[in-house]
């Protein structure tokens, strides 16, 4: 049997069918002169609505800040609702990125799906994304009567940077903000700065990459990236000294992945604190194991999903 030596061959990790789709998977290596031309190709990615979901732009009045929101055609509310925010590594991405996946869950589970528009960086470093993740969330529960929303059951969810996000904005409505956040979905979140765990340290991670890792936390965190001791967990979340009182959570995440072990300590810290927590880890899934959706593991994680999420929006 071959001996793989994950420390210095992150592919070797990957599931045979992910494997096999290399060729498939991003690859790109992330720096302040490629940064506009790795945006400009993720914003070429296009996605045909099926008509099924009512699509409207919102502007928070007095910000910057639109969210996208989504409602199923001829189902009246009040519905519960799902606050959705996007990935990308705090640097890459824009709302309309959730439309595929709005179109299938406000369906499939009667819902408001609501993508929110938050500034990236480097040219806004933390707290400018945080912020405006809290300003579109508040106008959410604030406006919930005029959206045919449940104001008590809004749930937050949120892909890789977007998991740190949600993460963080879970904390800060407990401590800070006082919006009620009935659940948090974590997919693959990007968690913990200080990059000291095993898996962060694996060399040739496919899709995000070490290096790429460093890059968009030196981004996110700006003046603070040398800062160590001065990082709040609102900006990064595994450095929250108290995770009780938070909302039930569910956090995915691949076993080749450089987030899986900051992921499943997070989730591990979340149960110890007493909040309701679900963790899954898939073995051999790259972070973002959805960008090849075929893969058995990837239709897996998507089961998983479907199934916590529809016990959260039923309660």
């Amino acid at each position: 049997m071959r001996t793989i030596d994950p420390d210095h061959d992150g592919t070797a990790l990957l599931h045979p069918d992910y494997a096999a789709a290399l060729d498939r998977l991003p690859a790109f290596a992330l720096s302040d002169a490629a940064l506009e031309a790795v945006r400009a190709g993720i914003g070429m990615m296009t996605y045909t609505p099926t008509g099924a979901v009512d699509c409207t732009v919102h502007e928070v009045p007095g910000t910057d800040v639109t969210v996208r929101v989504y409602r199923p055609v001829g189902v009246d509310g009040p519905l519960p609702c799902v606050y959705a925010i996007h990935g990308g590594g705090y640097v890459l991405g824009d709302a309309a990125m959730l439309d595929a996946r709005m179109d299938v869950w406000c369906v499939a589970h009667r819902c408001v799906g609501v993508s929110v528009e938050y500034r990236l960086a480097p040219e806004h470093p933390y707290p400018a994304g945080l912020d405006d993740c809290h300003v579109g969330l508040r106008w959410v529960h604030e406006h919930a009567a005029d959206l045919g929303i449940d104001p008590d059951r809004i749930g937050i969810q949120g892909t890789s940077a977007g998991g740190g996000l949600a993460a963080a904005l879970a904390i800060y409505e407990r401590d800070e903000g006082g919006v009620p956040v009935a659940f948090q979905l974590l997919e693959c979140p990007m968690l913990d700065d200080r990059r000291v765990t095993h898996s962060s340290r694996i060399e040739g991670l496919a899709v995000w990459s070490r290096e790429s890792n460093e890059y968009g936390w030196a981004a996110y965190l700006g003046p603070l990236a040398d800062a160590d001791d001065a990082i709040p967990a609102f900006a990064a979340p595994a450095r929250a000294a108290d995770l009780s009182h938070l909302p039930p959570a569910i956090v995915l995440v691949g076993g080749a992945d450089g987030f899986r072990d900051e992921d499943v300590a997070y989730a591990t810290r979340l149960m110890q604190a007493g909040v309701p927590t679900e963790l899954h880890v898939y073995p051999g899934a790259p972070h973002g194991a959805q960008i090849i959706p075929d893969t058995a593991v990837n239709l897996q994680w998507e089961r998983d999903v479907e199934d916590w999420l529809a016990r959260q929006l039923a309660h």
